[in-house]
């Protein structure tokens, strides 16, 4: 499947003031998202295709299913019992701590999406090196601390966050082989900016999760990134 990173939400039902995922969803894509992520670490199994189904059906509702991709963080089983349902999901988002790449491809074949998080440490060389002949795109973050993922960045060796410079967003939008989205407290004021950089996209969680008007929050972030 074709994908377009540019505007990327990632969201699960403990970032949206109880209200339903879907419905945060269906805003922002009405506002010009692009790419959905469902990310829970709160969720039942149950609970996350239920939330896929939904999310899925307002895709579709939308006739958004060739231009906005949904992918799960993680969750391999998710994807394919989502799948083994008729749910469509296009991939998956994985970390340098979960599944392995190859598992993914493998069982998600040669068309689906698998993104992988780039590491806190020596980002620049593993992006040259890596290979990605099994992976689509690479996030890299954090821009800013962020509570919606305290551990984003954390440097475990020293206890630190490592936050992602401008400059090293520029270095690494002309090494990548791959496109690259970039997140982790992203807020409207930060959109050209990083833009700038050459990089290929920006992700959200709470600067529309946690909005009161959804979509007037996206479409402000999309307008910047635009405009």
């Amino acid at each position: 499947m074709k994908f377009n990173i540019e505007k990327y939400l990632v969201l699960g039902q403990e970032n949206t003031n109880n209200r339903p995922v879907e419905s945060i969803v269906e805003q922002a894509i009405k506002a010009g998202f692009t790419f959905i992520q469902i990310r829970s670490k709160t969720s039942t199994a149950k609970e996350l295709i239920e939330c896929c189904k939904k999310t899925a059906d307002i895709i579709k509702k939308l006739k958004k299913e060739q231009e906005v991709a949904l992918v799960v963080d993680d969750r391999l089983d998710i994807v394919l019992a989502c799948r083994e349902a008729g749910i469509k999901v296009d991939g998956i988002h994985i970390g340098q701590s979960d599944i392995p790449v190859e598992v993914c491809r493998k069982y998600l074949g040669k068309d689906s999406i698998i993104g992988l998080s780039a590491p806190t440490k020596d980002l620049i060389e593993y992006v040259k090196k890596i290979d990605i002949s099994q992976i689509d795109y690479f996030g890299a973050g954090p821009v800013h601390p962020t509570q919606t993922k305290p551990d984003c960045g954390l440097d475990k060796s020293s206890g630190k966050i490592i936050i992602r410079t401008l400059e090293e967003l520029t270095e690494l939008a002309k090494i990548s082989p791959l496109p690259i989205v970039v997140g982790g407290g992203v807020k409207k004021n930060d959109i050209k900016q990083i833009k700038n950089t050459g990089i290929s996209g920006f992700f959200v969680v709470s600067a529309i999760t946690n909005a009161e008007d959804p979509y007037n929050a996206a479409k402000e972030l999309v307008e910047e990134w635009d405009n």
